[in-house]
């Protein structure tokens, strides 16, 4: 399955008519499938290319030195968690993967600063930490204009988000599928779910295996070509417009027997507005045949809630 396909340039770059067709054709591919695809989306190539290259050198390390990464209490948001430690909602079974993360710097001195702990430095990957920085603001500087876009959409002001996804809690994250050296108990490597974010940016990731659960009730692979990346609506934007704009469930299923050797690496970013941001639901999107479906909630008690359910926070 091609998902839909936009080019962020006719938003960034364009007049008024060319924005217009963007932001209606980011709106339709959410209602209608939860995933697109945006091209021209501001990620340099070899900013990508060193990202990639220093997240499969971190992942060649002996694990106990990426054990050394792996700080408890921070419930995964920063540096290394192990193989197996998180599970999707609603399932006992461990995702089949590893992963690091890398969290917001803020560099203004916005107080904002004291609710994130610092991130984890990994000097034995020459490069890692100044990489995964300069991609970190790529990708958010790609996904507010994203979310610009989404708040004309839904007939908001164009900077409704900024406020909030500046200095936010936005998550670098990069994962790591491991070779299957025996007969695996599920065809499944990461269960089925949902984002817990408002966005998620993903770059291309090194083998295929990512599906959708579409409207027609069936699994389809998502396709996107090298020079784009996907991009689907989390639970924290499908709270905030009622259901109107839907997070979409994906998982990630194991290759074909003759490519169990392989590894797949795969890095997406997952857009966060700061914890105190309301996610109660637009008026504009509540009416007679769209009653309120949430109770009021911040995103970092919804963040908080969501952590405890996947294992990642006790």
């Amino acid at each position: 399955m091609n998902i839909p396909c936009v080019d962020l340039q006719q938003f960034s770059k364009g007049g008024p008519r060319e924005k217009a067709e963007f932001v209606a054709g980011l709106g339709k591919a959410f209602e209608d499938v939860g995933f697109v695809a945006v091209k021209n989306h501001g990620i340099p190539q070899p900013l990508i290319d060193r990202m990639y290259q220093a997240v499969q050198s971190f992942f060649a390390l002996p694990l106990p030195k990426k054990r050394g990464y792996e700080i408890p209490g921070l419930a995964g948001q920063r540096g290394y968690t192990s193989f197996g430690k998180e599970h999707a909602k609603g399932f006992d079974a461990p995702d089949l993967k590893e992963f690091y993360q890398y969290g917001q710097e803020v560099e203004d001195g916005e107080a904002v600063s004291d609710h994130y702990p610092p991130n984890v430095s990994v000097p034995e990957v020459t490069g890692f930490d100044n990489t995964f920085h300069s991609a970190y603001r790529a990708f958010e500087a790609s996904g507010t204009s994203l979310l610009q876009a989404i708040a004309l959409y839904l007939g908001l002001e164009v900077g409704y988000f900024d406020g909030y996804v500046h200095n936010g809690n936005s998550i670098l994250r990069a994962i790591h599928y491991p070779p299957i050296t025996q007969e695996p108990k599920s065809a499944v490597r990461a269960e089925q779910h949902e984002d817990i974010n408002l966005i998620t940016l993903l770059v291309g990731a090194s083998a295929d295996g990512l599906q959708i659960w579409t409207k027609q009730q069936d699994w389809l692979p998502v396709t996107s070509l090298p020079d784009q990346i996907v991009v689907n609506v989390g639970d924290m934007l499908q709270r905030l417009t009622n259901n109107r704009l839907r997070s979409t469930t994906h998982r990630v299923v194991n290759p074909p027997r003759e490519l169990w050797h392989t590894s797949r690496f795969s890095i997406p970013f997952f857009l966060h507005p700061q914890s105190e941001m309301s996610l109660a639901c637009l008026p504009g999107c509540i009416d007679a045949t769209h009653p309120k479906a949430y109770p009021d909630v911040t995103a970092g008690e919804y963040l908080d809630e969501r952590l405890r359910e996947i294992g990642l926070k006790k």
